[in-house]
C-alpha cells in the first residue's frame, strides 16, 4: 500500500505564525496557487481513495488537485488538525506571555504540551493511527490513498507509520518541518513496516505553467 499525505496549501494564519488548530482559515493566494501546482504535480498519479479533513484549507486543496482526477473527495474530521484551544489565533510569542510557565524552546514540538482546552499529542497520535488502520484494511495491499490533512496530523503520521505508536519515535516525529502543501509518501504496511521515502517533498508554483 501507498500513501501521499499532503499538508494544505498556505494560509493567512501559516503567514502570520498564528496557531489555526481546528479554526477554519482558508487558502490565501498563495496557498490557492500552491493547490493549483499540487494538482499540476499529482496530476499522473493513481489514487483509489481521496481522504481530507473537513476544515476548509484542506478541502480546497484536495478539491484542486481532486479535479485532475476522476475521483469523488472523502471528507472526514478525524483528519483534522490537532485542537490547540486557547492557543488558536496566537503566535508562540503571544502564547508563552500569556503563559509565561511554558518554555519556548517547545514550541514545534507537541508532546511536551496540551494546549488549555485542547487536545493532547498522545490523543491525536491515537486518533490519526486508528484512521490510518482502518484506511490500510480498506484498500489492501495494492492501493494507493491520497490524504490531505494538516502539519500536526502529518507529524502523527510519521509517528504512526514509523513506530506504530512507540513514544521513543516521538522525537523523530515532531522533528520534521513540513511546509504548506509539503507531500510525505510511504509504502508498506502495518505487518510488515513502512518505508517512508519522502518527507516534505516541495513542489514549485511554476510546476502549474509548465504543464
Amino acid at each position: 500500500m501507498e500513501l501521499i499525505c499532503v499538508r494544505h496549501g498556505r494560509t493567512a494564519w501559516n503567514a502570520d505564525r498564528r496557531f489555526q488548530g481546528q479554526t477554519d482559515i482558508p487558502l490565501d493566494d498563495e496557498g490557492l496557487t500552491q493547490a493549483q501546482a499540487l494538482a499540476a504535480h499529482l496530476r499522473d498519479e493513481r489514487f483509489d481513495v481521496a481522504l481530507a479533513s473537513d476544515l476548509s484549507r484542506a478541502r480546497t486543496t484536495a478539491e484542486t488537485i481532486c479535479a485532475e482526477h476522476d475521483l469523488a473527495l472523502e471528507l472526514t474530521p478525524a483528519l483534522r488538525e490537532m485542537h490547540f484551544g486557547a492557543w488558536e489565533g496566537l503566535t508562540w510569542e503571544q502564547i508563552v506571555k500569556r503563559w509565561p510557565e511554558l518554555d519556548a524552546a517547545h514550541a514545534m514540538a507537541p508532546m511536551y504540551y496540551t494546549a488549555e482546552g485542547g487536545e493532547s499529542w498522545d490523543a491525536l497520535c491515537a486518533r490519526i493511527d486508528a484512521f490510518l488502520r482502518a484506511t490500510a484494511a480498506r484498500i489492501g495491499p495494492e492501493g494507493r490513498a491520497l490524504l490531505v490533512s494538516h502539519a500536526g496530523v502529518m507529524h502523527a503520521i510519521v509517528r504512526s507509520l514509523t513506530s506504530a505508536g512507540r513514544t521513543d519515535a516521538d522525537p523523530v516525529a515532531v522533528g520534521v518541518r513540513f511546509s504548506p502543501a509539503g507531500i510525505l509518501r510511504a509504502r508498506g504496511s502495518f505487518e510488515s513496516g513502512w518505508d517512508v521515502f519522502a518527507i516534505n517533498e516541495q513542489v514549485s508554483a511554476s510546476t502549474r505553467s509548465a504543464r
